[in-house]
């Protein structure tokens, strides 16, 4: 059985496994010989070009297993008779910890004292705090669990919402009411037509003033010509992970906005991320070859 695997720490959790051969295809070079011959693709954190095409190609291709949470670039390519799984829970804890340190980050204006610090300046002077605060988390799933388990202790109210409601979670269609009372607002929803432009002008204006936007989802969920808007009047803070357009040009006015963090979709890219990828590959290729039931598998609009 022939497996494409994104990477070297991928495929050595693999080549042991009884008539596995796995071949390297990180989604950067063109694609190995032999596509007709997959029958297990585990592509890269970015889809190749041509994926559309590729898939074609690939006829014995069973199974497709993302390294991501999102699988969204895959939907509607996918030929019939493929399973597509996604990779829930490897990312959470990277994901929730970068969520936690953005929010501190921002409120206590960490990037504004690491540029006095290159200038030599020493700027004292009160800022906000984490504490007492209400902190939004939409799209309220395992990231999200995991960040509230880590917010435990900081002395916040979380809110949960979901795209819809659950006991102890708010329904998407309730943040008009529960926006304005966030100081706080996470951003985990997956990227999908629904989600796409969620935050938009009219979200950002019901939010409080001085509140801050956290996106640890995808670029697209939040318009940016809206951010710009806000961030330029000083009314509201934001801490991007992502963003839209991705990677951001040079040139880009998010780079120079006020009370903006940015960084470079670097939330889940961590060594515990790695470990638990490596973990997840194995079992599934176990569950896959020993014919059970397989984890994460992506069923309708997910």
């Amino acid at each position: 059985m022939k497996i494409w695997a994104p990477s070297q720490a991928v495929a050595d959790v693999l080549t042991d496994l009884p008539d596995v051969e796995c071949v390297i295809f990180d989604g950067a070079t063109q694609p190995p010989e032999g596509a007709e011959e997959v029958e297990v693709w585990i592509p890269s954190l970015i889809p190749p070009p041509g994926l559309p095409g590729l898939l074609r190609r690939m006829t014995g291709l069973r199974l497709l297993q993302t390294v991501t949470a999102g699988v969204d670039a895959y939907l509607g390519h996918l030929p019939d008779g493929v399973v597509l799984c996604n990779a829930r829970g490897v990312h959470d804890a990277g994901t929730a910890e970068w969520a936690l340190g953005a929010m501190i980050a921002v409120l206590r204006e960490f990037p504004s004292f690491a540029a006095a610090q290159e200038r030599g300046e020493w700027s004292y002077r009160h800022t906000g705090a984490l504490a007492d605060s209400t902190v939004l988390i939409v799209g309220y799933g395992a990231i999200g669990e995991a960040l509230e388990r880590r917010l435990d202790g900081f002395e916040v109210d979380v809110v949960r919402v979901a795209r819809t409601a659950r006991e102890g979670v708010h329904g998407e269609d309730e943040l008009p009411r529960l926006l304005p009372e966030a100081d706080v607002v996470v951003l985990l929803v997956p990227s999908t037509k629904g989600t796409a432009g969620l935050v938009d002008a009219r979200f950002l204006a019901s939010m409080k003033d001085g509140a801050v936007l956290v996106n640890a989802a995808r670029g697209p969920v939040v318009d940016t010509g809206a951010l710009l808007a806000e961030l330029r009047t000083g009314r509201l803070r934001a801490a991007l992970d992502v963003t839209d357009p991705e990677p951001l040009p040079k040139d880009h006015p998010l780079w120079t906005a006020p009370g903006l963090f940015v960084t470079p979709h670097v939330a889940g890219s961590t060594p515990a991320s790695i470990r638990r990828l490596r973990r997840l590959m194995r079992s599934q290729m176990l569950r896959y070859l020993s014919g059970e039931p397989l984890n994460n598998v992506i069923t309708g609009s997910y």
